[in-house]
């Protein structure tokens, strides 16, 4: 009987390894050996957004074969394009999928923030699997749409947040899930970011657009603006129309230790706190507190509610009690404490060094028979592309858990740009609505800053919106209106 490649790579691969050989693929990943693999058994990919992260996660793809690539600016993806001559270029995702998406087995995804739903989306109801970083979505409504959307279609997914196949990741859930610190009712995460600049007024200098520059690509669904090079590269993740700021760029690395160990799922309340805060433009620094309902309790310890806080542009939460003096609560740029009834644990950014503050090291044998590192994160998704929707086991960034994970992040996104409300906001998870903004309330956010000191004399000249409907704007947040030509699939049931 004759088969084809598609079909190999949709049943071959778990028939070939055995399903009585599980134990390695229960934690992710198949034994290394220095067989060659087969060209009919390696997926098509094709990339989106290269220049940057992207040019990473392709980098540990290239056993795979790698067929077409996209990026708004061919000058930043130069050396990408350089790297993969057989692959087709093109300056605008729409066109390469027109022209190749039916020959390719997957996508990776590694634009903006504003166009990962769009781009996957896209991809997921073709049949396509998927790897797109972090923030897999710029909203609220996006994340629900890429979790729904990948189990209706039974497609392989895989969140850029690397940390979530390191060790250490897995370590923190076991001491957790086994009761080691005891119930946990405080959480405390925080980065070093943004490296990137914040807090600016929207320039008001139009540059002339590079002619190796897609500028209206790269706008996509948000609304047009003239082009200036603060914004592209790196530095879109500043701007609230393009990026997430720190939260979006961070929280999806540090928070998921938290959000798989505790089994969180939607917040009951957020507020949010910053710096000088602006209508274009993330703050320099921010916290956050969410609260979680108390959840199903585990066999070893008790899910009571639990307060996450989130500190970023340079703050810190308080040194907890007993943390050696000189020691530093940063590692890997970030990290968090898990505060418990027994004992306190701390980890760095990426779940990485975990260890409990009464110097007590438990064991944690379930940690130790994972075998895939964070250094195999995108080819465990590979893997999971291969097997059939039957019988796969999801990736360990599986939209099934970061679509939830990231509707947390950008709901901390949320809470700094209500802040202005001056109330802990209430969120009904289930219906992506916030149920005490009332209908007739009005909020307006600033502008321009306009400190200046005039023969020795500050002077603020703070300008600001108009007053907008509270309401209308934090549904704009929470689900986007999309420019003329952008357009999702609708929500599954």
């Amino acid at each position: 009987m004759a088969i084809s490649r598609r079909e190999f790579l949709k049943t071959g691969t778990v028939a070939a390894a055995g399903l009585a050989a599980a134990p390695e693929m229960v934690f992710g990943k198949a034994k290394k050996t220095a067989k060659k693999v087969a060209p009919s058994d390696k997926l098509n990919i094709i990339g989106v957004g290269i220049g940057g992260r992207g040019a990473s996660d392709l980098k540990n793809l290239e056993s795979q074969n790698i067929i077409g690539l996209a990026d708004i600016d061919f000058k930043y993806a130069q050396h990408v394009f350089d790297r993969y001559p057989d692959a087709k270029r093109y300056n605008d995702y729409r066109k390469l999928y027109d022209d190749m998406l039916k020959d390719a087995d997957a996508v990776m995804v590694a634009t903006a923030d504003h166009t990962h739903a769009l781009i996957a989306a896209e991809a997921i109801t073709a049949g396509k699997h998927v790897y797109c970083e972090k923030p897999l979505t710029h909203t609220v409504y996006e994340s629900r749409l890429l979790t729904k959307l990948a189990a209706k279609y039974k497609v392989a997914t895989q969140m850029g947040n690397q940390g979530a196949s390191g060790k250490g990741t897995a370590i923190v859930k076991e001491w957790i899930q086994n009761g080691e610190i005891g119930e946990v009712t405080k959480v405390e995460s925080y980065t070093n970011r943004p490296i990137w600049p914040q807090g600016l007024c929207t320039p008001t200098e139009v540059h002339e657009i590079p002619a190796t520059l897609n500028w209206d690509s790269f706008i996509g669904p948000a609304k047009m603006r003239p082009y200036n090079s603060i914004y592209h590269p790196w530095n879109f993740r500043g701007w609230w129309d393009f990026g997430t700021g720190a939260l979006g760029d961070m929280a999806c690395h540090i928070l998921h230790a938290p959000f798989t160990a505790l089994n969180l799922g939607y917040p009951i309340k957020v507020q949010g706190s910053s710096t000088a805060l602006l209508n274009d433009c993330a703050p320099n620094a921010q916290i956050v507190k969410m609260v979680f309902p108390a959840r199903e309790n585990l066999p070893k310890v008790a899910m009571p509610e639990v307060e996450v806080w989130w500190y970023d542009g340079g703050l810190m939460p308080p040194r907890p009690e007993g943390m050696p003096e000189g020691k530093d609560l940063m590692q890997s740029g970030g990290g968090t404490i898990f505060h418990g009834t027994k004992d306190t644990l701390i980890c760095g950014c990426y779940g990485v060094g975990p260890y409990l503050l009464s110097g007590r090291e438990p064991a944690h044998p379930i940690a130790d028979a994972q075998t895939i590192d964070r250094g195999d994160h995108q080819m465990d998704w590979v893997r999971a592309c291969k097997e059939d929707p039957a019988v796969r086991v999801p990736s360990k960034s599986d939209f099934s858990v970061a679509g939830p994970l990231n509707e947390m992040v950008v709901m901390g996104v949320l809470a700094v740009r209500l802040q202005a409300l001056n109330r802990e906001l209430l969120w009904d998870g289930e219906n992506m609505r916030f149920t005490n903004i009332g209908p007739d309330e009005t909020i307006k956010i600033m502008t321009e800053d306009g400190f200046s000191v005039t023969d020795g004399h500050p002077t603020f000249n703070k300008k600001y919106t108009e007053p907008m409907n509270a309401q209308a704007f934090a549904a704009e947040l929470i689900k986007h209106t999309y420019r003329d030509g952008y357009v999702l699939p609708d929500m599954p049931e």
